[in-house]
């Protein structure tokens, strides 16, 4: 059973999920296969857009964000999943060189009535540049309490 249960996600923790710079080729193999715009792929229509330069499709950066998640809380939990979320922002553009800051931060959370070992945890992943937010949104993740029985 993982590190991390239900019973660790009190409302108000925040987890640092490190920090991360936007690497430009990752950026556009991305934009190529899943994003194609051409301020995603072409340096002359992103400084002609209203983005100002070539700039990471925000399902990249939402990516990045996942990959932080996983490495420090999901990949040593008792996580279930997640049946989804809301309030998706892509707040500023991000380019390539950006250094970001991931977070998850719990808002609350409460046990399932229906299966009692899982819990229902509401959070908000952000990514700030500096002192700029670039990125946030709140979901409901799903944990195994740690009492399986």
């Amino acid at each position: 059973m993982g590190a991390i249960a239900y019973e660790d996600l009190t409302p108000g923790r925040v987890f640092d999920l490190g920090k991360v710079e936007v690497d430009r080729a990752e950026m556009l193999a991305f934009a190529e296969r899943f994003d194609p715009q051409p301020f995603h792929l072409d340096e002359e229509a992103g400084r002609n857009s209203v983005l100002g330069g070539l700039c990471a499709s925000g399902w990249f950066t939402a990516s990045l964000w996942m990959r932080g998640y996983v490495d420090h809380v999901l990949a040593d939990s008792t996580s279930q999943g997640s049946p989804g979320g809301k309030e998706l922002a892509w707040l500023a553009p991000v380019f390539p060189g950006d250094v970001l800051q991931l977070r998850l931060e719990v808002n609350s959370r409460r046990l399932s009535q229906s299966k009692p070992n899982l819990g229902l945890v509401e959070v908000t992943g952000t990514a700030d540049r500096g002192d700029e937010r670039v990125l946030s949104f709140n979901f409901v993740a799903m944990f195994g309490t740690r009492d399986q029985t």
